[in-house]
């Protein structure tokens, strides 16, 4: 805590996998603003019946570096850390068994993720938690890929019925015949399910309350004069196409480097560059070094 003070820090991080005395953490935390972050989310249900911030990091087969660099990404895409922000992090950079490491993070003010924020300035009656669990989802496929391989998709949300009136079957359409219940996107299992999917040829119908429509979908609507960034293929043309020619948000994937690009109006209206190692942080003389701006050993 004393780094804490010194250090001018906004919010401390602890990364924890095992279980703790939460009554005497939140004593020794104070009045600072605490985040707890893990891989598991029984340990996290116990930490927030004691009050605490928790955030859940999903990241198959990652480096300590790895979860902690989402981790700082995550907390700031749901507000619970201002961009821009001093963070203390505290965890187990080489005993698992113990916290033995705390760095000092100055947080870059983008971070090549969004905030709830920017979802809000789009103009569009999809609910801010639909596109906060569609771009999340399309992050995840251009960041992990399928099988060691890359994947490049596209999901279209919002304005559903016009979508797929604008739009054909690719050919057999996995989604087809579930229950709306089985085809949400607020369930984990069909998240991941959707990754899967996500290697065939084809977008993704999603309407405004998070349930997937349909997929593997060929993009059939009308020509529209469209300016885009070179080096941007088909899909990227389709999405804006159609974004343009209804009220549809499309959520497009790269194959080649994993960027999401958001499309509205026949326009890229954001970016997002997903996190596929630890960050990379400068410190004040601009010396690059990698996970921490300031790093000593507990």
């Amino acid at each position: 805590m004393n780094l804490v003070a010194s250090s001018q820090a906004d919010a401390l991080v602890l990364f924890l996998e095992t279980e703790t005395d939460w009554d005497k953490l939140k004593r020794k935390c104070g009045k600072a603003k605490t985040v707890i972050v893990s891989t598991s989310a029984e340990l996290l249900n116990v930490a927030e019946e004691h009050g605490l911030l928790t955030l859940l990091v999903e990241i198959p087969e990652a480096t300590v570096n790895e979860i902690l660099s989402q981790a700082l990404l995550d907390a700031v895409a749901h507000e619970m850390i201002r961009p821009g922000a001093t963070v203390v992090a505290v965890y187990s950079g080489f005993d698992q068994e113990a916290l033995d490491t705390i760095s000092v993070f100055k947080l870059n003010e983008r971070l090549g993720r969004l905030t709830a924020r920017d979802l809000q300035r789009l103009e569009t009656k999809v609910p801010l938690d639909t596109l906060k669990v569609v771009v999340d989802l399309a992050v995840e496929i251009g960041r992990e890929g399928r099988e060691g391989k890359p994947v490049g998709s596209m999901v279209i949300v919002g304005d559903h019925r016009k979508v797929l009136e604008q739009s054909q079957p690719s050919g057999f359409d996995p989604v087809k015949g579930y229950s709306r219940r089985h085809r949400s996107l607020f369930d984990h299992r069909v998240r991941e399910s959707i990754k899967e999917i996500a290697q065939m040829d084809g977008a993704f119908v999603v309407s405004a309350d998070g349930t997937v429509e349909a997929s593997c979908r060929i993009i059939d609507t009308n020509p529209v004069e469209l300016t885009m960034t070179s080096g941007l293929g088909t899909r990227h043309y389709a999405g804006a196409a159609i974004s343009k020619n209804t009220k549809a948000i499309a959520v497009v994937i790269s194959e080649s480097s994993g960027t999401v690009r958001i499309f509205q109006n026949g326009q890229i209206v954001l970016r997002i560059e997903p996190l596929r190692r630890a960050m990379k942080w400068k410190d004040p003389a601009g010396v690059e070094v990698r996970g921490s701006a300031e790093s000593k050993t507990a």
